[in-house]
């Protein structure tokens, strides 16, 4: 009897912390599995104010000014798909979807960066850079926006954002993209951006910043036609609201990726979406074997459901 009076509390206990932050974590866990754990490891742990502000570990601008050292931040460009190149710092992603009329470059990097990284990173691979027509911007912050300015004043490139965002630039200083109709545009939700044979589409998925964009690109490899879905914007804020669009973003934007049939996921953080291994894993890839990047529909699914169990983990530890 006893033992049956324990196991029923028990039961009562887990039914009732199966809303708990804790309960929201674990299921992050099982999500992420080996595949993810970068993603868990950066999202879930419950935030703890720092005593002082800690120096940042990722190569952004130095304090005081001035950029880091090339060796800090520089890596080599890579050819990912048929369509679709790396051409990102070692901590950030920026990446470029060629078509039969130009380029679509999805985020600009640095100020300091994007000069090397993408101008001349295109270059190595055979690319144009004159040719980008369109950066989409995924939320405006300088590790995203910081280099359109430079694509703007040297390739006429029209900077994409949604008008949240664009709203976020006007109120931002330091290097940042005119907001001029002649090389700028306003992305809307669900749009489809072409450009020649190719047709990017855009959602707007608020959470991060307030019109963050997430995209599906549709990209080839050999004989092979696939989906990528781009998460636009992966850290969590610590107010209520944020946090709550953040969720629901997450939760829509799995059920695009999932009925548009994405079978390839990507960040714009090389930790995030295994960049760091996938891009060395590509270096050496034999003709006709499978591309690290393609992990499959579930798969996809189960990155963004890592980010919205985090999400409502913190969610939770507000209360």
């Amino acid at each position: 009897m006893a033992k049956s009076i324990v196991a029923v509390a028990l039961a009562a206990a887990l039914i009732q912390n199966s809303d708990s932050p804790e309960a929201h974590v674990a299921r992050a866990k099982t999500a992420a599995a080996n595949d993810y754990l970068n993603l868990f490891t950066f999202l879930c742990p419950a935030p703890s104010p720092p005593l002082s502000p800690p120096p940042s570990t990722l190569p952004g601008p130095r304090r005081g000014g001035g950029p880091p050292d090339r060796s800090a931040w520089y890596a080599e460009p890579v050819k990912v798909f048929d369509n679709l190149y790396f051409v990102g710092q070692t901590e950030y992603s920026a990446w470029a979807v060629t078509t039969s009329e130009g380029i679509i470059l999805i985020d600009t990097l640095f100020d300091y960066s994007v000069e090397e990284e993408v101008a001349g990173g295109l270059k190595k691979l055979g690319l144009d850079p004159a040719m980008i027509r369109y950066a989409i911007v995924t939320h405006p912050h300088p590790d995203h926006h910081g280099g359109a300015k430079f694509l703007q004043d040297r390739y006429k490139t029209r900077i994409v954002m949604s008008a949240p965002d664009w709203d976020v630039i006007d109120r931002l200083s330091g290097t940042k993209p005119s907001r001029d109709s002649v090389v700028s545009d306003v992305a809307t939700d669900g749009q489809k951006l072409t450009l020649g044979d190719t047709t990017v589409t855009l959602y707007i998925t608020p959470g991060h910043t307030p019109g963050t964009l997430s995209v599906l690109i549709p990209v080839r490899d050999n004989a092979a036609r696939h989906v990528a879905a781009l998460w636009g914007g992966t850290g969590l804020n610590a107010d209520r609201d944020s946090l709550e669009k953040y969720i629901q973003s997450a939760r829509r934007f799995d059920d695009i990726a999932q009925k548009a049939g994405a079978d390839i996921i990507l960040s714009n953080h090389t930790d995030w979406d295994g960049s760091k291994v996938n891009l060395p894993r590509l270096a050496k890839r034999e003709p006709d074997s499978p591309n690290p990047y393609v992990v499959g529909t579930p798969a996809v699914s189960r990155y963004l459901e890592v980010a919205r169990e985090c999400a409502t983990a913190r969610l939770l530890r507000l209360n």
